[in-house]
């Protein structure tokens, strides 16, 4: 579900605390109506993600679990190219929202990719180390930019990067006016994968930029 408004925007510096108790902006404002809609999602298994602009407005998008039968319609279906079986990528997905690497694994297992999911940047360096060492490596691993608390997608790559010097990233974040998102080849990322998106835009992403079939990296030393 997917809610776009065309305020004033929220600052950047003031986004990462939207869903914090009592914290608001307005004088008459509790603080309590975000934060409470954060709570509601979790206790459901969802996630809330929000992205602003200044000057332009935010877009709120809410994640809720899906019923396990596939109720898919064949438009959908046919609007992205199955990956072959006999040879499926592997790609690895970071975020600190279970609802969210969930959802990824979902989608992208549907279409026959071999998926890792990690929490935060220590989980995703041990999974790259250990698929450098079995040989299996990742085609492609999508980090998220910031993990409250935690390591997040900048320096986890950088790490990475030592681990499999050919390994292709791409930072999500749904705060757009990051540095990193802007600049994000000079982190050494093939892209970017601003959030909220959708289920097709996440399978093309990967189709596009995942390392192809069967090229090995390179020895790291």
């Amino acid at each position: 579900i997917q809610v776009t408004d065309c305020g004033t925007g929220i600052p950047p510096a003031q986004l990462t605390r939207i869903f914090d108790p009592y914290f608001t902006t307005k004088q008459k404002g509790s603080g309590l109506g975000l934060a409470t809609s954060y709570t509601i999602l979790r206790k459901h298994g969802g996630a809330i993600l929000a992205q602003s602009e200044l000057g332009k407005g935010s877009t709120f998008q809410l994640y809720l679990p899906a019923q396990t039968t596939d109720v898919s319609g064949p438009e959908e279906s046919a609007s992205i190219p199955l990956r072959p079986e006999e040879d499926p990528r592997r790609i690895l997905v970071m975020d600190d929202e279970l609802a969210v690497r969930s959802l990824c694994q979902r989608i992208l297992e549907r279409y026959g990719f071999r998926v890792v999911t990690a929490r935060h940047g220590r989980e995703a360096i041990d999974a790259v180390a250990a698929a450098v060492k079995e040989q299996d490596p990742f085609h492609l691993v999508i980090l998220d930019l910031t993990v409250p608390g935690d390591m997040g997608g900048e320096e986890a790559f950088a790490r990475i990067k030592l681990l499999d010097p050919e390994v292709r990233g791409v930072v999500s974040s749904g705060y757009s006016s990051s540095e990193v998102m802007a600049e994000f080849r000079e982190h050494g990322f093939v892209s970017v994968f601003p959030k909220p998106y959708r289920a097709d835009d996440l399978v093309q992403m990967v189709l596009t930029h995942a390392r192809p079939i069967g090229q090995a990296p390179s020895s790291a030393g």
